[in-house]
């Protein structure tokens, strides 16, 4: 039985219609129903949505058992399919476990963590760094031929992309845009063995729980070497970085601090840091979502020029 909803939330109908037009319109339209159908499919109680949502409603739930879980639901694409094997594959190792995935309705229940506290809410990176690269080893993962998730290099095609939209420079600084090309490409070209990476593991993306110390939620599925796992984590939390006095040695400091966590070559991941700050600059540029002030301040932090 699943409780009254009210209207989806403001900035969730922005960033919706705004990535999928007219597609994004009718979802929101049909999301009540959605809900409802859900909640007949597998017998859940379903909360009001979480606050300050993106892409996706996300509402707490419960299975009939009293497990407590977590219904997540999207426009119907790849990505959800991504996510779920992803999941499946760490098997709630280093992440919330999959519950149930329904593909028609763009919808997992995924385990609800607890307490749930985000790792944006430790301020020292001598404590988050060894968190959150101890759950970067507990999620890497081989993969077998025939995988659903894309790789890094094709990830890496949204720079491209921007390139050649905006011959004449565009709106972003140019050299910047030009270096994360070039490092791209010499990165790539000098890949480790690839792995099913999370893709998207930032501090928001990874909770206290009461079965482990720490584990990550809302995995893109992404196969690439680890050491491009390190960049989002070197761009987050938003607020730190944006009232940073001194980004560049505070990047640096956490740079020498997940190499040695990770031992990884620091100019490597100062690289891929690099890199992928514009790659999201590109993506918000695709997704017309906002100027990426934030990710460009990281990108001149960490670039050589």
């Amino acid at each position: 039985m699943t409780s009254a909803h009210s209207e989806p939330p403001r900035d969730l109908r922005r960033r919706v219609t705004g990535v999928y037009r007219d597609a994004g319109i009718a979802w929101l339209e049909r999301l009540p129903a959605v809900i409802a159908e859900c909640a007949a499919l597998w017998d859940l109680s379903v909360g009001d949505p979480f606050p300050d949502l993106t892409y996706n409603h996300v509402a707490p739930a419960s299975l009939p058992d009293g497990t407590h879980a977590v219904l997540k639901i999207g426009v119907p694409e790849i990505q959800q399919t991504r996510e779920a094997e992803a999941l499946r594959l760490f098997g709630g190792r280093g992440a919330a476990r999959l519950l149930r995935f329904e593909p028609r309705l763009g919808a997992l229940v995924i385990e609800r963590l607890r307490p749930g506290t985000p790792l944006s809410s430790v301020p020292e990176d001598e404590v988050s760094v060894p968190a959150a690269s101890a759950v970067m080893r507990a999620l890497w993962r081989p993969v077998q031929p025939g995988h659903p998730f894309p790789t890094v290099a094709e990830w890496g095609h949204a720079i491209d992309r921007y390139i050649a939209a905006n011959p004449t420079g565009g709106p972003y600084p140019r050299p910047l845009v030009e270096e994360a090309s070039e490092l791209f490409a010499e990165l790539l070209a000098t890949s480790a063995e690839p792995v099913l990476l999370h893709g998207d593991l930032h501090h928001d993306n990874i909770l206290a729980s009461s079965r482990a110390p720490w584990l990550a939620i809302d995995p893109k599925g992404v196969v690439g070497e680890p050491a491009y796992e390190v960049g989002a984590l070197l761009r987050n939390p938003g607020p730190q970085i944006a009232s940073e006095p001194d980004l560049r040695r505070l990047l640096r400091r956490r740079i020498a601090l997940f190499s040695r966590q990770l031992d990884m070559d620091p100019e490597r991941l100062r690289k891929w840091g690099m890199a992928q700050a514009v790659l999201s600059a590109c993506w918000q540029w695709e997704g017309r979502d906002g100027p990426p002030t934030l990710a460009f301040r990281v990108a001149e932090a960490l670039s050589s020029r």
